[in-house]
């Protein structure tokens, strides 16, 4: 059948891929020192910028609370200013401390906030320019890296058009399948029946299952790991 013999080449072309790409991420220490770095730069900045993010969320919101504090404040003030009567002054300037305290107490974290961020805003700095260093040193090194390794890079880029020729071949719910059995089963979504046995799992096969396969007229899975089969 063409199909199946399209999903061969397939699971082929994608076999070889991953040998090449196994070979091309197989980084010598210094590559795979500086690699680290970068990514370790960017989980850093990463949570940082979270950080940031959120400080400058509760900035917001704390600068609406003082503004309004700070109305609050200045109508009490406003109060004590024209109330003559000594009772309704005494009230007035209780009102007014409570409403000082209440000022203080949204201007402190506010300020902490503010101290906050520009320290975060410090170190972000900072990381992102050792993660440009680290990444401009990885990608000039890497540049050698793939040309002493120039045979596997077009390899892997013909092997790449290669599977988008195969895959135009297959209906889209065909190509989805593959790819996704192919995650689910450790890079393999088409395996050769061994000995009566799905070489993917290892189930042995009933009888109809062995029959349609010497058949050859339908597509047939396993019917214990849904990998496609053929025959030797």
């Amino acid at each position: 059948m063409e199909t199946l013999t399209t999903l061969r080449e397939l699971q082929a072309t994608l076999d070889y891929l991953a040998t090449i790409q196994r070979e091309l991420s197989a980084l010598p220490p210094d590559l795979a020192s500086l690699d680290t770095r970068v990514k370790a730069a960017e989980k850093q900045i990463a949570e940082k910028t979270k950080a940031l993010d959120m400080a400058k969320a509760q900035i917001l919101v704390k600068s609406k609370e003082l503004t309004q504090a700070q109305k609050d404040e200045d109508r009490a003030r406003a109060a004590v200013k024209t109330t003559s009567q000594k009772v309704h002054y005494t009230a007035a300037i209780r009102e007014l401390d409570e409403k000082e305290r209440l000022k203080a107490s949204v201007s402190k974290p506010l300020k902490a906030l503010e101290t906050t961020v520009q320290t975060l805003e410090a170190a972000l700095a900072l990381l992102e320019t050792e993660r440009v260093a680290a990444q401009a040193q990885f990608d000039e090194l890497h540049a050698i890296f793939l040309e002493e390794h120039a045979n596997q890079v077009e390899a892997r880029k013909q092997l790449t058009a290669k599977r988008s020729k195969l895959e135009a071949k297959l209906t889209s719910a065909e190509v989805a399948r593959f790819h996704r059995l192919a995650g689910a089963r450790q890079g393999r979504a088409v395996v050769m029946v061994e000995n009566g046995a799905c070489s993917g799992c290892n189930v042995k096969l009933r009888g109809p299952i062995l029959f349609q396969l010497k058949e050859g007229k339908t597509l047939l899975t396993c019917e214990s790991c849904q990998r496609t089969l053929f025959l030797p």
